[in-house]
């Protein structure tokens, strides 16, 4: 079962999921750092590559937006329609990206990732405009239903059911109004509550369009729900048992907002008014705190360690002082077997995304690597994130992927480190030492100063006074150059300046 505590503040909002009593997922969004993922813009067309098949799409923020060719509607096959566009009925997806957008051409287009790191985000010309049970494609005809739901025949009946309520015929007849797409939690809907779904996605479609035709290129004309209001629609699920709320304001607003849009989640709202922060009740915020560690303790007395890179996340799996098994080699599975479980869980609580590498402990039994596989496979079915796991390479490394659309925890609440600038290390002052003395004989090669003052860190001051004195004395007696030295404090061990006087 879950329970879903919700942290509201002006600033920021912090939603945790808890499940089996410990924290399990945190979602996290601040008033002025908003995810874009759903937002509707005018864009206009800033730049044309064809070698990539891409586009550069201004809509107003501080890096132009992506847009693949993949991306781009052409007669319902995908994507969406770009205004103003002309393209021959049938003509096979995807034309070049050239004969598709143009220089200074106003599009309408939705982010579908958002910006990650010095990548800017990525978009659609489909709109999709997602409601409580449903999807919303108003440049498309068709109706999909989810894959998750059921048998083939029961999708079918739903398909039916939506035909007759969206007013679409059964056969090819012309029709304008929108495809549709039943979401998971739509399966066992009534009409009337898939009917009051269609009339608020294609109202709010209406709304969109309208803007569309009369705002300039770089305008927001859709944002999509706020955190708070994407709890009942997105993360809420029939073993939710409890959404609490701190803020009378916002549970107030939740219960309008739920009333509207999800009825069965207004009994499951409450409003805490507990003397303690609510994230005291699961000790959240510990949690929060040794999610930003590389190690993670096992209760056995093995650990992990988590290193988060550009090109992909590690995991290295270690005994530590575990020693409860009767033999190493079930000391090892053991340990593989737990991992699993804390694995799948740091995944999800710290959002990590794209390649993921896991360095299980070396198993040398075939049914032993089966077994810990199985298990971190059923450990990570509870992700809600798309996730596919490829299993073990010739290496024994685990190869897995779990799909990015947003920034992970460290990267929402971290920067790297000022003084080594994300690398975890520093130069010693030894080595800072040599490479100031090899500076120097350098620039003495060049420039005919009277004297080389060295500005370094104290500690680097320090040791070319102490131990590396003799080095000094004897690089000044080689350049026939007195070099003095002055303390200075900088922002890393690493910095320092040879002045020529």
């Amino acid at each position: 079962m879950q329970d879903i505590l919700i942290n509201w503040s002006p600033q920021e909002t912090r939603v945790g999921i808890v499940e089996d009593g410990a924290v399990q997922e945190l979602h996290i969004e601040r008033t002025l750092e908003r995810g874009l993922v759903g937002n509707v813009y005018a864009g206009r067309v800033a730049r044309v590559l064809p070698g990539m098949q891409s586009a550069f799409i201004d809509i107003g923020l501080e890096r132009a937006a992506f847009l693949h060719v993949a991306d781009v509607h052409v007669n319902g096959s995908g994507g969406g329609t770009p205004r103003g566009g002309d393209h021959a009925a049938g003509a096979p997806p995807p034309a070049p990206i050239e004969r598709l957008v143009f220089e200074g051409q106003t599009l309408m287009v939705q982010v579908i990732k958002d910006p990650i790191g010095t990548k800017g985000a990525r978009l659609s010309t489909q709109i999709s405009i997602a409601g409580r049970l449903l999807v919303f494609l108003p440049q498309d005809d068709h109706i999909g239903i989810s894959q998750k739901i059921g048998s083939h025949e029961l999708r079918e009946q739903l398909r039916s059911r939506m035909h007759r309520l969206a007013g679409k015929p059964e056969d090819d007849s012309p029709y304008n109004g929108g495809g549709f797409i039943l979401r998971t939690n739509a399966e066992d809907a009534t009409d009337a509550e898939l009917s009051e779904d269609i009339s608020y996605l294609r109202k709010t479609w209406g709304v969109i369009r309208d803007a569309g035709f009369k705002t300039p290129a770089g305008t927001l004309l859709h944002q999509d729900l706020s955190l708070v209001e994407r709890v009942l629609r997105d993360l809420a699920s029939e073993s939710t048992q409890s959404i609490r709320i701190d803020s009378r304001e916002q549970y107030e607003r939740l219960l309008a907002f739920g009333a509207e849009f999800t009825p069965t989640s207004i009994g499951k709202l409450a409003h805490y008014k507990g003397e303690r922060p609510i994230f005291d009740l699961y000790n959240i915020d510990d949690e929060i705190a040794r999610a930003m560690a590389r190690r993670v303790d096992l209760k056995s007395g093995g650990y992990l360690i988590i290193d988060q890179t550009e090109a992909l996340t590690t995991v290295d799996v270690n005994t530590g002082g575990y020693v409860g098994a009767r033999n190493f080699e079930d000391t090892i599975f053991k340990t593989n077997l737990e991992a699993t479980q804390a694995i799948a869980r740091q995944l999800r609580l710290r959002n990590l995304g794209g390649i993921i590498i896991i360095d299980f402990i070396d198993m040398s039994r075939e049914e032993h690597q089966a077994a810990v596989l199985a298990e971190l496979r059923k450990q990570l079915s509870r992700d809600r994130t798309k996730i596919t796991v490829s299993g073990f390479t010739q290496l024994g490394l685990v190869e897995m992927t779990r799909k990015r659309t947003r920034e992970s925890l460290a990267h929402m609440l971290c920067e790297p480190c000022p003084t080594c600038g994300g690398k975890g290390e520093v130069k010693t002052a030894r080595s800072v030492c040599y490479e100031i003395l090899r500076e120097i004989l350098r620039e003495a090669r060049q420039f005919n100063p009277k004297e080389f003052r060295i500005v370094a860190a104290a500690g680097v001051v320090e040791m070319l006074l102490d131990e590396e004195s003799q080095h000094l004395a004897g690089l000044s007696d080689f350049i026939g150059k007195p070099i003095s030295l002055q303390a200075e404090a900088t922002g890393s061990p690493e910095q320092y300046d040879i002045v020529l006087l």
